[in-house]
């Protein structure tokens, strides 16, 4: 299964590199060729899509890589540090479309040819509709970060490039031409925007913030329900690229026997994994009297003692 997950994640990222590429080259030959700013800001904003993609193809293919002596946990923080660059690219990305923008209010240019402009921004939001759908299905069914981020690039290019083509519009219909610059600074503020989200996105994964509370009772559910748990405490999670990390301590019964106990473990460690797929799950054991306030063993609080 993780094969299959590793292989569909590469392939994905190829499709997003291949697209970029594409529109990258499109905008810009056309936004040169009209001379309108905010074409040629979208070329920006593809051409940092098109190295977020190339980043998380790069992130996928490595972060896929089994375990090994230097990384016993894997390399699932590539796909972490690849959406931190990410997002990097992105700020860089609007503040040079500012700068661009700044430099045409003070040199006031009439863009041409508008009509192709029109063109190439529809089949911008085509093209990223279907490429970011594709990502984020991809991203949500394997938890990839790199291509979520890639996604997310692309679903912000989507608003922008809808924003160029109505601001196109009407430049066409009124020769209002002083809107062209004043359209490319509001791509610049979406574009601010999504970078700053992902880059607090970043800095919490990299710094192993807990999974979601939804997760975390979705986890708690699970392990309540096994009817050999008396208890559990101490749940830790976090994540590493597409793997979540869980571990956590459980009370059983202090006369079941090893090979029972050892069932339940992987009873439990296969529920969790059968919900949140890929990830890692390490199970400590405690006898139910070694637990404080326990009582004796078995201990008769009922449904009370699985509470963490």
């Amino acid at each position: 299964m993780a094969t299959d997950y590793n292989q569909l994640k590469q392939q994905t990222a190829r499709l997003s590199v291949v697209s970029n590429t594409l529109l990258v080259a499109l905008k810009l030959f056309v936004g040169l060729f009209t001379g309108a700013v905010s074409i040629i800001s979208e070329a920006a904003h593809s051409a940092v899509d098109l190295i977020a993609a190339l980043v998380a193809y790069i992130a996928v293919k490595k972060s896929g890589k089994p375990p090994d002596d230097q990384h016993a946990y894997g390399h699932g923080k590539i796909e972490n540090l690849s959406a931190a660059f990410e997002a990097v690219l992105i700020v860089l990305a609007a503040l040079w479309i500012v700068y661009e923008s700044v430099e045409k209010i003070n040199n006031p240019h009439v863009p041409e040819y508008l009509e192709y402009g029109l063109v190439v921004m529809a089949l911008s939001v085509a093209v990223n509709y279907w490429v970011s759908n594709k990502l984020y299905y991809v991203a949500r069914l394997t938890g990839s970060h790199a291509l979520e981020a890639d996604a997310l690039h692309l679903k912000a290019d989507i608003w922008t490039s809808a924003g160029v083509f109505i601001g196109l519009g009407v430049i066409k219909l009124t020769g209002l031409y002083w809107l062209d610059p004043l359209i490319a600074v509001a791509v610049a503020v979406i574009v601010f925007k999504a970078g700053f989200n992902m880059t607090m996105k970043s800095i919490y994964e990299l710094t192993d913030v807990t999974l979601p509370e939804s997760e975390e009772e979705e986890i708690r559910t699970i392990v309540h329900q096994h009817p050999a748990v008396i208890a559990f405490h101490q749940l830790r999670t976090r994540r590493s690229g597409s793997f979540r990390l869980i571990d956590m301590h459980i009370v059983l019964k202090k006369d079941m026997h090893l090979d029972k106990a050892h069932a339940v473990c992987d009873e439990i460690e296969c529920s969790i994994k059968a919900q949140f797929a890929p990830c890692d799950v390490i199970i400590h054991l405690e006898p139910c009297d070694y637990n404080g306030g326990l009582g004796a063993c078995p201990a008769e609080c009922g449904e009370n003692c699985k509470l963490e």
